[in-house]
């Protein structure tokens, strides 16, 4: 692969190396805080409904009553939806600073940026003249040089950004589903309903989001599973050698 004399918009790096540190900083500003994989509205509700079942495991192994369930469900509710519009805005800011900086990079260092042209689709097998038209064919339109560059240099593909508001909500129906199931399942079964339904609740999630991750299911609900009993056994066991 060749690499050109380093401008001083490529900070004293190769072409290549420019590349490769864009592509790292399209990475940050894509990271899921919520883990990614799942579209973002969908993973907030799966993760949401997942962290409720465990809470709501532990408030149980503790011993509270139905008002305090309700109670807590109301401001767990609130927090977690709040929460996921806050990571879906920071998520964007950072999308729109990295648009922005591309988009003066574009009309101030043109030639710098041909050069990455270049250097990426001579990456993709162009060479000779095709190369050469390709390159002056983006940089004869802005707008597409822009999609070209961020998809194509920073690795981030737009369409996977969601707006803030639609993550909160799938975040709002994940704790409203799953708090309202356990809230039920203590009413009408104190005993072992919580448990119950909190595992439901976890195979389901896990399921949904080893299916979407691509990662193996049974070991996804096992470690779930497992780390939820966990947690509720020690909260139970601390509760109950604190009372002696």
């Amino acid at each position: 692969m060749t690499h050109h004399t380093p401008p001083e918009h490529f900070q004293g790096q190769s072409v290549y190396e420019h590349l490769k540190s864009a592509r790292e900083r399209g990475a940050l500003a894509a990271a899921e805080t919520h883990g990614t994989e799942l579209p973002g509205h969908l993973f907030a509700g799966a993760d949401s409904a997942n962290e409720t079942a465990i809470a709501y495991l532990i408030l149980w192994a503790i011993g509270p009553t139905l008002p305090l369930f309700i109670a807590f469900g109301l401001g767990w509710l609130i927090w977690k939806t709040g929460r996921s519009a806050l990571i879906g805005w920071a998520r964007l800011e950072r999308l729109h600073r990295l648009i922005e900086e591309e988009r003066y990079e574009i009309q101030h260092h043109r030639e710098q940026e041909r050069l990455e042209l270049r250097e990426m689709y001579a990456a993709k097998g162009f060479s000779g003249k095709l190369l050469d038209d390709v390159t002056d064919v983006l940089m004869a339109d802005d707008n597409r040089l822009l999609r070209v560059m961020l998809e194509e240099e920073l690795g981030l593909t737009l369409e996977a950004f969601e707006h803030p508001l639609k993550q909160a909500f799938g975040a709002f129906v994940g704790v409203l589903v799953s708090a309202s199931a356990l809230c039920f399942a203590h009413y009408f079964f104190p005993a072992h309903g919580v448990p119950v339904i909190a595992a439901f609740v976890l195979i389901i999630t896990s399921n949904l989001t080893a299916r979407f991750e691509k990662r193996k299911k049974l070991t996804n609900v096992i470690w779930n599973l497992a780390l939820a009993a966990f947690a509720g056994a020690s909260a139970y066991f601390l509760t109950r050698l604190i009372a002696i």
